[in-house]
């Protein structure tokens, strides 16, 4: 049943199979049977499950007797399933972009459907449900499978790594990152604030205004970020989790405790 099930779908190109389309098929397999067939070849790894129902199918017989799907096909099968959009971030764009020599186990995601842990043969995913509006600035890189993966940009990446600490562990790491790529020029400061401002919130605009002040940017910068900030009550505290002593800059709300 293996065989016929592997010649029929490369006879017909199929790169997914859902459940139903084998009982309507020259296999004429009952649901019963269709079931466990997927089942069984998920198990031993010669298909990939994206979801109950759902499954990826490789284009010929896995050599070695296992198979799974490489990153991006995981990826865009699942979301694609859900209608949805994404965009790869986190420590899998650091690792792109050469901010950190470390190459993550799973692939971190932005996208407007799913949130939690999935796995996609082995393909282990960390989904971020955001809104829509969330979703943007990014890039396009092509595999040598002919998937598209997307990517966030550059400068949307340091924006996340200054917004986003918390969940990625950037800061302080970030600020180095940002005065590396504003001092070689593969960041424009206009272009960093623009993806701050529709992208960020309060704490990730008073962060990168204070940095971009520090790093003596242009003041007509400065003004785009400061005219969306008010008067700061309470300032934040410009490493995380340290104690909140040092110098305030009262412009971007901000305790300078990097000597702390």
């Amino acid at each position: 049943m293996e065989a016929q099930f592997f010649a029929y779908a490369q006879m017909r190109k199929m790169r997914t199979v859902h459940g139903g389309d084998l009982s309507d098929s020259l296999l004429r397999l009952t649901a019963d049977q269709e079931r466990k067939l997927l089942s069984r070849l998920a198990r031993a790894r010669l298909i990939a499950r994206v979801r109950r129902g759902l499954y990826l199918v490789p284009p010929r017989l896995p050599l070695g007797g296992a198979w799974t799907p490489d990153e991006s096909l995981a990826i865009n099968t699942l979301i694609a399933d859900r209608q949805g959009r994404y965009q790869i971030c986190g420590p899998n764009a650091f690792s792109r972009y050469g901010y950190d020599e470390q190459v993550p186990n799973r692939i971190y995601a932005y996208n407007n459907r799913i949130s939690g842990d999935r796995t996609v043969g082995t393909v282990n995913l960390t989904l971020i449900k955001v809104a829509d509006e969330r979703l943007g600035a990014t890039e396009e890189q092509k595999t040598v499978d002919g998937e598209t993966a997307v990517y966030s940009s550059r400068a949307r990446t340091l924006l996340d790594a200054v917004y986003d600490w918390s969940r990625f562990g950037s800061l302080p790491r970030a600020y180095d990152w940002i005065r590396a790529d504003l001092g070689a020029r593969r960041v424009r400061p206009a272009e960093l604030v623009r993806v701050t401002l529709r992208y960020g919130d309060v704490g990730a605009i008073r962060r990168i205004g204070a940095l971009l002040e520090r790093e003596g940017i242009n003041e007509r910068h400065l003004r785009k970020l400061a005219q969306q900030l008010r008067t700061p009550k309470n300032p934040i505290p410009w490493i995380p989790g340290r104690a909140r002593r040092g110098k305030v800059d009262r412009r971007w709300g901000v305790v300078w405790n990097d000597h702390a």
